[in-house]
């Protein structure tokens, strides 16, 4: 389900050449068709949680699915740039509410022992989508129409629904308290406008006033978020979380390792297309074998799990990184196409050590009852790492680059921005070996801890679910 919105968010950039044409703009004007997405997500976020809490996972998935389609319907069939962008940001919004539902569903209903194995095949379409994305996209470009982009959602998106009514367990939910709307339109606000701002920042330039005014506000709102929600008694965002040393640490290691790992998806197809005058089909198909790699260590990674622990599984996947980083710094105009295709594969290997276990980690020592509100928390330090990367990597570039050449940086620009990538990634590894991995590691056994005072009633939850 979720494999359809991460492919969305980053389709549509391949068709706005051709929806420039459609509709008689340039391609900077469709700016908003793009940023309008990331935001509406982001404002979304932090309603999930209450959201799943009241109303149950499942019911709430579903209907954001539903959601979901209905916009990518209409933003296939719009008539107008107007219209496009409105549908886009409800497409935005149903996003928002399905990530954090499907992470919520997943982890509460498995144990942490299963929860590894479920994530070594939920990671598959999380890795595929942004590899496949720009091939898919210039394919459907190509020989189809723009408007495919969005209805191909469509023949993928229907069956999960309908299977999602017929066989997906779920409760009917709660009585979370009353909402709080304060905390909604503040963390909402901020989280909306901080993206806005990462989001336009490389393309306005990191001085320009809206951008300045946008992160400044942003930021304001965000640290009166902080205030009020840790001053109520059912807030929406429960940030005492975040007490817990190993869920606090191991959205610190998301929130920065990110950057490295998706700012490099990013940089990938600019230096092939930019740098050496690839065509996009090219460099969709060069950058792919990353999820290969992926694939491979995820599968070895949830066998280790338990044995060694989260730790030296992120510290050997962040210092995996970055290494393939310095290799990377090192491409020049004449560095084959395999060549840079066995790097990707490398960096897929090493980031397959990542996700998987800094997800169950995360939540190993949560209580159950926090479980909607913990994959909330997640997905917002994700989304916000996500946001990052691409404006690292753009900032860079621009100050790589002298002013008349803005447009098209000279190769060393890239290979600074590769550079600058790996010490991140390498500052990270470094945080990532001092993880107390031990509580996650008794979570897997389910005889200490939070966690494991929690899985008996996980198990006994989860079999009233599945029973017939």
């Amino acid at each position: 389900m979720t494999f359809i919105a991460i492919v969305d968010g980053a389709i549509t950039t391949v068709a706005l050449p051709s929806i420039a044409r459609q509709f008689g703009l340039t391609t900077p004007a469709l700016d908003g068709v793009v940023v309008v997405y990331p935001v509406c997500l982001a404002m979304a976020i932090p309603a999930s949680a209450w959201l799943v809490e009241r109303f149950g996972a499942k019911r709430v998935l579903l209907t954001a699915l539903s959601g979901f389609l209905g916009s990518s319907l209409l933003c296939g069939a719009a008539a107008g740039l107007g219209p496009l962008v409105a549908y886009r940001a409800a497409q935005g919004v149903s996003a928002g509410v399905l990530f954090p539902a499907s992470a919520a569903l997943l982890f509460g209903t498995f144990t942490t022992a299963e929860q590894i194995r479920v994530s070594r095949y939920m990671i598959i379409p999380q890795q595929i989508a942004p590899a496949a994305a720009p091939v898919l996209g210039g394919l459907l470009v190509d020989h189809l129409s723009w408007r495919w982009v969005f209805y191909v959602n469509l023949p993928v998106g229907l069956p999960a629904v309908l299977f999602g009514v017929l066989f997906l367990a779920g409760d009917r939910g709660g009585r979370p308290g009353r909402f709080d709307l304060p905390g909604l339109l503040l963390s909402a606000g901020g989280l909306g406008t901080v993206m806005f701002g990462l989001c336009e920042g490389p393309n306005r330039g990191w001085s320009s006033p809206a951008v300045v005014t946008t992160l400044v506000l942003g930021t304001a709102l965000l640290a009166a978020t902080v205030a009020v929600e840790l001053r109520t008694s059912r807030p929406l965002l429960r940030l005492r979380l975040f007490a817990d040393r190993l869920f606090r640490d191991t959205n610190l290691i998301n929130l920065v390792g990110l950057v490295p790992i998706m700012g490099a998806l990013y940089l990938g197809p600019l230096f092939l297309q930019q740098a050496q005058g690839r065509t996009a089909l090219e460099s969709g198909l060069t950058t792919f074998p990353e999820a290969f790699g992926v694939l491979l260590t995820v599968q070895l990674a949830g066998l280790l799990y338990t044995r060694v622990g989260p730790r030296l599984i992120v510290g050997c996947g962040l210092t995996g990184v970055t290494v393939v980083l310095l290799l990377l710094a090192r491409c020049d105009a004449d560095t084959g196409l395999w060549a840079f295709r066995g790097c990707m594969f490398l960096f897929g290997a090493a980031i397959g050590c990542f996700f998987m276990p800094t997800t169950v980690a995360s939540l190993a020592t949560v209580d159950r009852t926090d479980t909607a509100q913990a994959t909330m928390l997640n997905t917002v330090v994700r989304q916000t790492g996500g946001a990052l990367a691409p404006a690292a990597v753009t900032t860079v570039l621009v100050l790589g680059a002298p002013p008349e050449a803005a447009a098209a940086p000279p190769l060393a620009a890239y290979q600074h921005a590769y550079l600058a990538l790996a010490a991140i990634a390498a500052v990270t590894a470094v945080f990532a070996f001092t993880l107390p991995d031990g509580p996650a590691r008794s979570a897997t056994r389910g005889d200490t801890g939070t966690a494991g005072r929690s899985a008996p009633l996980r198990r006994r939850r989860r079999r009233d679910r599945v029973a017939p």
